[in-house]
């Protein structure tokens, strides 16, 4: 009788989770998610709610076993959004989960409240960016980023951040310091891993010899990302002398943007660059690289550099967000919007690849990764925030 009282609490309890996110588009906060419910846990029970649709990875939730709930939210001040709040704190209510779980700024509010007047208590939102600026992101998005931060301290029990940056940033915003648990992304280790015959394939598909030194660069075309900064860099390097290949994998990264072309065509990279559009096999995609650049101006823990570094690919990244910690001395980290430096670190890792030192950089790449940074790390620091709640 003792052992009951504790209720959901008691390690072999079940306890359900209601993941509510903005969208399941193509993101890092969308991959991370999807990982952490794919991977089954005992004692824990999955639903998510996408307020934006199916987006990307519906499908790939499925097929893990999670069936999504889609709402079709428009702008906050439509008849139609009004509606599907209501509908949505109906469901929160129906479903009855033990703790819920938001992603991303428009989930926190929107869910948070929700959850709330459906009567869960037990609120934990997700804290995924750094760097609020009106150069990268919308103004009604830094809206509601204000807004929730005068929220803080009533709507969520806890904050979940992915970063110490992302974190210290937010708390200096007015979110509430108390509530933040600084969880770091986690990754399959056995799916992100060194793959020869991957490489071999998908070098094959590009049109690149297994010899030859390729750079890449996995990201959407979108500010954050500033591919400016890398273009640039690339052309610099060449113009220095270096053999410069490189791939561009995302959405965004084909030839009918025609602002991306502008760029190649203007940097002289047209006959140098791949573009190879959104894919779904990015171990594959990062074993066929050399080298991982992140050129971006803003980010809170990306999880490219990451998934590089497990399957044994070293990175370049601007110094973002947590990319310094990631890395640690296993690759090269440089100013971000600096093209000059960027394009030097670009020429010193081409001409590192085919020394011997490089293999010992390559295992240092995942070791980090391995010891510190495992989908089974981020999935216990979850479940003990959830569990934890019920002190409260």
């Amino acid at each position: 009788m003792r052992f009951a009282a504790l209720g959901w609490l008691c390690e072999g309890a079940r306890v359900k989770v209601l993941h509510i996110i903005t969208s399941l588009d193509q993101g890092g906060a969308e991959a991370v998610l999807c990982r952490l419910v794919a991977q089954k846990t005992e004692g824990v029970e999955y639903s998510v709610i996408s307020l934006k649709g199916e987006g990307f990875y519906g499908a790939t939730l499925e097929a893990s076993g999670i069936s999504p709930h889609y709402f079709e939210f428009a702008r906050f001040f439509q008849l139609s959004s009004f509606f599907e709040f209501v509908r949505l704190v109906r469901l929160i209510a129906r479903l009855a989960p033990d703790v819920v779980q938001t992603w991303l700024y428009h989930a926190d509010l929107i869910g948070g409240l929700a959850a709330r007047m459906a009567g869960c208590r037990r609120v934990v939102w997700g804290i995924r960016s750094c760097n609020l600026s009106p150069e990268l992101i919308s103004r009604f998005t830094l809206v509601v980023a204000w807004v929730c931060a005068r929220l803080s301290g009533l709507v969520p029990a806890a904050i979940a951040c992915c970063s110490q940056q992302a974190a210290k940033e937010h708390k200096a915003l007015g979110y509430s310091a108390e509530k933040f648990h600084v969880i770091p992304n986690g990754y399959d280790l056995g799916l992100f891993s060194p793959g020869p015959a991957l490489r071999h394939q998908v070098r094959t598909e590009w049109g690149i010899a297994d010899d030859e030194v390729l750079l890449g660069c996995v990201a959407r075309w979108d500010p954050y990302k500033d591919h400016d900064n890398l273009l640039h860099a690339l052309s610099i390097a060449a113009n220095a002398g270096t053999p410069v290949r490189c791939v561009l994998i995302g959405g965004g990264m084909a030839q009918g943007n025609t602002s991306l072309m502008d760029l190649l065509a203007k940097y002289n990279l047209v006959q140098s660059v791949v573009l190879a559009g959104s894919r779904k096999d990015v171990p594959a995609v990062m074993n066929a690289l050399d080298v991982h650049i992140l050129p971006s101006v803003s980010e809170a823990f990306p999880n490219v550099l990451a998934e590089a570094m497990a399957c044994g690919t070293p990175c370049i990244s601007t110094d973002v967000g947590d990319a310094a910690l990631i890395v640690g001395d296993t690759g090269w980290v440089v100013a971000r919007r600096d093209p000059q430096a960027l394009s030097l670190a670009i020429s010193d890792a081409v001409n590192s690849v085919k020394t011997e030192g490089f293999v010992e950089r390559q295992l240092a790449a995942r070791k980090r990764i391995v010891e510190n940074f495992s989908l089974e790390k981020m999935r216990q620091a979850y479940v003990e925030l959830w569990r934890s709640l019920s002190h409260g």
